[in-house]
């Protein structure tokens, strides 16, 4: 039996979500909700026999439906989401989970009581390049970490609900999290709202996380250029990782610093660059999407914990907390719990 699926939210990311899940034979796509007319009658045309409704509780009240996907603004994540875990409907919801920790606290635990599935769509997780940068991490293969820098800029799309880094750091933090396989501890941001008042359009975000590792987040909705672009630093070697380039989104430098072995007085102390090749390893160009979808559902039928699970979200949450409490106190250093 195929899993039925609701879309709650058809503007920008639902239609992703509808074709992906339509497209698989595990799953069918019953019903879709938004609150622009328009939005379901572009759906209703593609899909014709997917039920089209405005009120969101005529998915929680069909009791032939499985799962419930999420992709409206943020501040109506929590009261859709709880009310669907309620409703014992499995919730897949897009970043960020909620609008603070207490919210996604409160999911965990209704998800946990109902013995239902509550998965974040942290989508870079499922992404090719990002689990080669997983990998070689992992294996060791860039050495002792020592920083990493990422810029995620655009001219526009400016916000109403949230600010710069709610709306583009999640993905960048999530990227850290399980890549590095650990949170960060402490995080400075500054930032600026250069348009609308109490709306930050630029943000730079300091992360510390353990072992000595820090990321610095360059995010912005005001960059004359379209950049996505990760450098992860390692005391072996170095990797840049386009998101933009379909054919080498991922470099590897072996690059790095030797420190001479021996030497006589401190005076002849010297640091020696290794120079070495660059290597693109071969990444399929899968869309992320057509890995995260599937892996719900496995997660639904095989009753498995998601690769971005609540606590996941939660994670992401407080970090996105933190950072915002730095931004409003002039860059002071937050701990993070």
């Amino acid at each position: 039996m195929p899993t039925n699926i609701a879309v709650i939210g058809c503007g920008y990311w639902g239609p992703n979500l509808v074709r992906n899940f339509n497209q698989l034979n595990n799953s069918k796509v019953v019903w879709v909700c938004d609150l622009d007319q328009s939005r379901l009658d572009y759906i209703k045309e593609l899909y014709p026999s997917v039920k089209i409704t405005k009120d969101y509780q005529e998915i929680i009240q069909d009791r032939e439906i499985d799962a419930a996907c999420i992709a409206t603004p943020v501040n109506s994540h929590f009261k859709i989401a709880k009310d669907a875990l309620l409703g014992k409907k499995h919730v897949l919801i897009e970043k960020p989970i909620t609008s603070n920790s207490k919210e996604a606290e409160e999911l965990i635990r209704v998800a946990k009581e109902n013995k239902r599935i509550l998965m974040v769509g942290h989508t870079f997780e499922y992404n090719e390049a990002v689990n080669k940068l997983k990998d070689l991490v992992n294996k060791g293969e860039l050495g002792r970490m020592l920083y990493v820098c990422m810029t995620r800029v655009n001219l526009g799309v400016f916000r109403d609900d949230v600010n710069v880094v709610w709306d583009l750091c999640p993905h960048d933090i999530s990227i850290l999290n399980y890549i590095l396989n650990q949170n960060p501890i402490s995080v400075v941001a500054h930032g600026n709202a250069s348009y609308k008042e109490g709306i930050e359009d630029i943000a730079f975000v300091l992360l510390h996380y353990p072992q000595n590792i820090i990321a610095h987040l360059h995010v912005s909705w005001l960059d004359p250029c379209k950049i996505r672009r990760t450098v992860l630093v390692g005391d072996k070697k170095m990797v840049v990782y386009d998101d933009l380039n379909d054919v080498e989104p991922i470099k590897i430098y072996d690059k790095g610093i030797i420190k001479q072995p021996y030497y006589e007085t401190f005076g002849d102390f010297k640091l020696l660059y290794n120079w070495g090749d660059i290597h693109s390893p071969k990444i399929k160009n899968i869309e992320p999407l057509r890995i995260e979808c599937p892996h719900f559902l496995e997660c639904i039928q095989k009753g498995l914990r998601p690769r971005s699970d609540g606590e996941s979200g939660l994670k992401v949450v407080k970090v996105l907390e933190a950072a915002q409490q730095s931004l409003k106190n002039g860059g002071k250093l937050i701990n993070i719990n």
